[in-house]
């Protein structure tokens, strides 16, 4: 089980890890290791709450595909098991964004005395180019 928020987890099981090779430098070791994890979790066939599902295919995360899959690569360590760890929190931290609720806001009317403050700042403003103003005979 991976643990999203104290009220919300999900199964291992719906999510997906591929080991492929790392990019990047390394020697002889890195053409011959799969170190890298790739993680696939699929949003739409998860167990998620139906709007925490919403609030993460409207979210603007490269790594969401248009199918609805995230889709993480790891290959930060020399480690397939730390880069799967590593995929992992990446994945909670997604999903934990997603999990909270935006607050709605509270729609205000400015005060009556912002109103005279805003309107005595263009008064004087306008005053000031006013009097840089030629007065041409």
């Amino acid at each position: 089980m991976l643990v999203i928020t104290p009220r919300l987890s999900i199964s291992l099981d719906e999510v997906e890890f591929t080991a492929v090779r790392s990019q990047g430098a390394g020697g002889q070791n890195v053409n011959k290791t799969s170190t890298a994890a790739h993680l696939r979790f699929d949003i739409r066939a998860s167990s998620l709450p139906d709007d925490c599902k919403e609030r993460l295919l409207t979210q603007r995360d490269q790594r969401i595909n248009n199918d609805g899959v995230i889709v993480i690569k790891a290959q930060a360590s020399r480690s397939l098991e730390q880069n799967r760890n590593d995929a992992l929190e990446r994945l909670q931290e997604l999903i934990a964004r997603a999990a909270v609720v935006p607050r709605k806001r509270k729609v205000t009317k400015p005060t009556r005395a912002s109103k005279m403050k805003r309107l005595d700042g263009k008064t004087k403003r306008g005053a000031l180019k006013a009097s840089r103003r030629d007065l041409g005979d």
